[in-house]
């Protein structure tokens, strides 16, 4: 079918010709190779305009953007993993400086450097008890494995664990960025 603006027919003519009464099939049935993970891998920077792609649909610049790709040359769970365990908040500042692509570690790299650095806030108004200092430092290094495990399992669907205060912050700053 042509969308043309300049055309020798109406498109109501080649509309009238279509059969309407057949089953309308996905990309799959007609292509037994096509799977939407099997995508190939894109290279240079997504298009500004909409361009027509093979399955017959328009694509836009957003959907050539690989959600697991990252900047950096490291997988997308380790990098997430990475933001938590670098000497936080310092590891998730590094990573909000040189991460651009993968908004997964974006949101760890910005609840790892809001949490953390109240957390050190924290540690500098209670560093008057031993006692409370090193119950501090548990809890941080609780904090810190349990954090890491989540944004580790959870790179597969891309879930994110937010911690109460810091987590929705963090997607807010994220959104607005």
């Amino acid at each position: 079918m042509d969308f043309a603006p300049y055309q020798s027919e109406s498109p109501d003519t080649s509309r009238r010709s279509l059969n309407l009464n057949r089953p309308l099939s996905p990309p799959a049935a007609s292509n037994p190779s096509y799977s939407p993970l099997n995508l190939p891998p894109t290279t240079g920077p997504p298009p500004l305009l909409p361009t027509h792609n093979q399955s017959g649909g328009w694509a836009s610049a957003r959907d050539t953007i690989n959600q697991f790709e990252t900047s950096l040359p490291i997988r997308l769970d380790w990098e997430a993993v990475m933001a938590y365990v670098l000497l936080p908040p310092a590891g998730g500042v590094l990573l909000l400086i040189t991460e651009h692509k993968s908004d997964y570690v974006r949101f760890h790299a910005w609840q790892s450097s809001l949490l953390f650095a109240f957390m050190v806030v924290v540690h500098l108004v209670f560093s008057f008890s031993a006692f409370l200092s090193y119950t501090l430092l548990v809890v941080d290094i609780v904090m810190i494995l349990y954090l890491s495990m989540r944004a580790y399992q959870d790179a597969d669907t891309l879930d994110r664990c937010e911690v109460p205060f810091f987590g929705p912050l963090a997607s807010s700053i994220l959104d607005d960025e």
